[in-house]
């Protein structure tokens, strides 16, 4: 009997050990599948800035858009692997990489290593490198669409590399860690990167339009502004709605699902600050955000390029603090990043920035706005997870809004201006004036050409 007993017992440890194991292997392969399909979901960003672009540019210089925002996403990939991801573990959580954290990059990161390639043993770097991937190519996205119609492709792939795999890493690491020094000093917290991504990138594009120069004839001798209008706005409405869909994606990879060894905890998702939060916290403020943010613009506006805009405003707004704001009070604060989108492009147009789809607003000022309003409205929450863990402040947010800016605007003003002086910046007068389609692809995009009645007459 007692030998019976014995073999049972060993028999239910055996059945215990394989449950065990299979539980952990479901969970993992849940949270690799998860973030492999924040990927494919954050390209269709892509695809909507695409469309985006093209509907916003002029009938002589589509593809040359088109062409240019697909090197963007192109040049992203390699240069993300090779310096970009281990920029961003280098660089934390000081503000100057220290032996430590760069031994901490060459651990996580180190291009040439087994840690970046296939491993049956790691189930999440391919996958975390591949979203936080996304997040590089998003910036530079965002900045394609201000400097349409006269940049020149080589200088811009120049500026893209240096936005999307240095630039916006460095802000990531600084701001957007459980151990960036921005965090732990002034409590700083921007769960959906209103700063670290939208700021930097809406900044850094300000910083170029600055040395770029407004399109030719985008003003007169009275410096009155002619409206240069694309040649399909349902395009670019469309091209809207898809960056709003793929933002689902983009929001989702900001989440830290549980039980795994990386994990902050093992019943609960968690932000990128190991603070608790849900998806379904995300659903309503997400949803909440966009619908606040085209009614806002409408009723400043009532225009559908600044209606679908203010969508994309709307969730802007709300994405610092979307793991902890009330609904109501999302849908309000995305009303309000809305009906800022016309005033301030109407203030840039009237100082000479011609920014050709209203990037440095939409990102730039409003990223500014979802960074203070989590000072406004999340004062005195925890900004990291743990015992004795900083809290939220305005002075806090402010200092990061502050530090996003500079970290877009000055690399933007400075490596646009060296490719100013070195002729590598814009195309030439006659070639912007015949249409960079013709001169620079050369193909058309509308061989049969465009109705007449609905051609633009620029």
């Amino acid at each position: 009997m007692e030998e019976q007993i014995a073999e049972l017992v060993a028999k239910i440890a055996t059945l215990e050990a394989k449950s065990g194991g299979a539980a952990n292997a479901s969970n993992t392969m849940f949270a690799e599948m998860y973030y492999y399909l924040t990927i494919p979901l954050m390209v269709i960003i892509h695809a909507g800035f695409l469309a985006y672009e093209m509907g916003a540019s002029r009938q002589k210089n589509v593809l040359a858009s088109g062409i240019k925002n697909i090197l963007a996403f192109a040049f992203m990939v390699p240069t993300f692997y090779f310096f970009g991801w281990f920029i961003y573990w280098a660089w934390a959580p000081g503000f100057w990489p220290t032996a430590e954290s760069w031994q901490t990059g060459l651990d996580f990161a180190n291009p040439a290593g087994e840690v970046m390639g296939p491993n049956l043993a790691d189930n999440a770097t391919g996958v975390f490198w591949g979203a936080f991937t996304l997040f590089a190519a998003t910036t530079a996205s965002i900045f394609s669409g201000a400097v349409i119609e006269r940049i020149q492709v080589f200088g811009f792939i120049l500026l893209a590399i240096v936005l999307g795999s240095v630039a916006w890493v460095i802000g990531a690491s600084w701001g957007w860690s459980a151990g960036g020094w921005l965090v732990t000093t002034y409590g700083y917290h921007d769960f959906g990167a209103a700063g670290v991504v939208h700021m930097i990138a809406g900044f850094f594009a300000l910083g170029v339009l600055i040395n770029l120069g407004p399109r030719i004839g985008k003003y007169n001798e009275d410096g009155t502004a002619n409206a240069l209008s694309g040649h399909n706005m349902p395009l670019t409405l469309v091209g809207l709605m898809m960056i709003i869909v793929g933002f689902f994606g983009f929001l989702m990879a900001c989440v830290i699902v549980p039980g795994e060894g990386w994990s902050f905890f093992p019943d609960k998702w968690a932000t990128i600050y190991g603070t608790p939060t849900t998806l379904s916290a995300l659903s309503f403020n997400i949803l909440m955000g966009f619908a606040g943010g085209i009614i806002g613009a409408w009723v400043i506006t009532r225009d559908p390029f600044w209606m679908m805009s203010g969508a994309l405003a709307g969730i802007i707004s709300c994405a610092g603090g979307l793991d902890v704001y009330w609904p109501p009070l999302a849908f309000a604060i995305g009303f309000i990043g809305g009906g800022m989108l016309k005033p301030f492009a109407a203030m840039f147009e009237r100082v000479g920035i011609d920014d050709a789809v209203g990037a440095v607003t939409v990102h730039g000022v409003i990223g500014v706005w979802g960074v203070l309003a989590v000072g406004i409205f999340a004062s005195g929450l925890p900004a990291l997870g743990g015992a004795d863990a900083p809290t939220v402040s305005f002075m806090g947010q402010l200092i990061g809004a502050g530090v996003m800016f500079l970290l877009g605007f000055i690399p933007g003003v400075l490596c646009s201006l060296v490719l100013r002086v070195l002729g590598l910046l814009r195309v030439p007068p006659a070639a912007e004036i015949a249409g960079l389609d013709i001169t620079k692809v050369p193909l058309s995009a509308y061989p049969e050409g465009i109705n007449p009645s609905t051609a633009s007459s620029h």
